[in-house]
């Protein structure tokens, strides 16, 4: 089975694989990256335009890499609610069937500190390496694993939006 991520991040392809071998543990899973655009801004500010990047990061890899059985995109995005500025991913997959998926992650509120950046213009990952003092931090623990000192790190965070969105092909009966 070849799986198309439309991410370089081994935080993102780890909890992809995780998801399609907790389905699939029979399948040969072979998981391929691509980079690819989203088509939205580099930091997605809405519900809506985090959807829509995953959807159009997961339709452009499809384009580049047309010979695979499924294809996956993932969008991280921040929307503010409530005066608090919350965080959270979209997973959108398609199947070589026609089939699609799609899960989301928990949401969780960030910092007055980090929020601050992130209005003056800095993208998330930027905005919580200055306030930790790190560097590409959203290539390991992101800001959930800093945020909740390693007790969910940004693998174990986008685990089970996966697993939601692959609750359709799981269920070919239902959906």
């Amino acid at each position: 089975m070849k799986v198309v991520v439309a991410s370089q991040n081994p935080v993102k392809l780890s909890a992809v694989k995780y998801g399609f071998k907790t389905f699939f543990p029979e399948e040969d899973i072979l998981i391929v990256s691509t980079s690819v655009s989203s088509e939205v801004n580099n930091q997605p500010m809405s519900e809506e335009e985090t959807l829509a990047g995953a959807k159009n990061r997961m339709m452009n890899a499809q384009k580049e890499i047309p010979d695979a059985n499924y294809w996956v995109g993932i969008e991280g995005g921040i929307e503010e609610r409530n005066n608090q500025t919350q965080v959270f991913a979209w997973i959108y997959i398609l199947s070589d069937k026609g089939k699609v998926g799609k899960g989301r992650t928990g949401a969780f509120f960030l910092p007055p500190k980090i929020v601050k950046l992130v209005k003056q213009g800095k993208e998330l990952g930027k905005a919580v390496d200055i306030v930790f003092k790190q560097t590409n931090s959203k290539q390991g623990q992101g800001a959930i694993g800093l945020l909740t000192k390693s007790v969910i790190d940004r693998t174990e965070y986008y685990k089970p939006a996966v697993i939601f969105a692959l609750i359709p092909f799981i269920n070919p009966t239902l959906y």
